[in-house]
């Protein structure tokens, strides 16, 4: 009986641990295109924002620039967030499990530093590390 609740407790762990990766990558995906949509709107303020005067004191004709900016910057608004929300709906059609991150810590032995290749630089209290040839063993954090 206990197998059984154990077995159940680690499937409802990994499908909690699944929906928060699929949380996780969702909310990083509607960030980047937001800051997509506002880079875009930024870089067309800053290159073209002085044809309407930067919305101060406008002409008729710098007027009507400013009216179509704010319908183009309505539209790519608008059409960000449409993209934005179809995240969801896609990442429903996949089993989403976030690696995390990896990384590598080199491994050498007494021995390994003993060679004649490591007697090219006398070794202080720290060896030279860019000069080592040394293994790699991957290690989750």
């Amino acid at each position: 009986m206990e197998d059984a609740r154990g077995k159940n407790y680690k499937q409802k762990a990994e499908d909690k641990y699944k929906e928060d990766s699929k949380e996780r990558l969702s909310k990083i995906m509607k960030k980047k295109i937001n800051t997509t949509m506002i880079g875009a709107l930024s870089s067309i303020e800053d290159h073209f924002g002085s044809l309407w005067n930067n919305g101060q004191n406008m002409t008729d004709e710098q007027q009507a620039l400013y009216d179509t900016y704010q319908v183009i910057r309505s539209e790519i608004l608008d059409k960000g967030n449409n993209q934005s929300r179809n995240v969801d709906a896609e990442l429903n059609q996949y089993e989403v499990n976030w690696t995390r991150y990896k990384t590598n810590i080199p491994i050498i032995t007494q021995e390994e530093l003993k060679t004649s290749k490591f007697g090219q630089r006398p070794l202080k209290d720290k060896p030279h590390w860019e000069d080592l040839d040394f293994k790699q063993k991957h290690v989750d954090r």
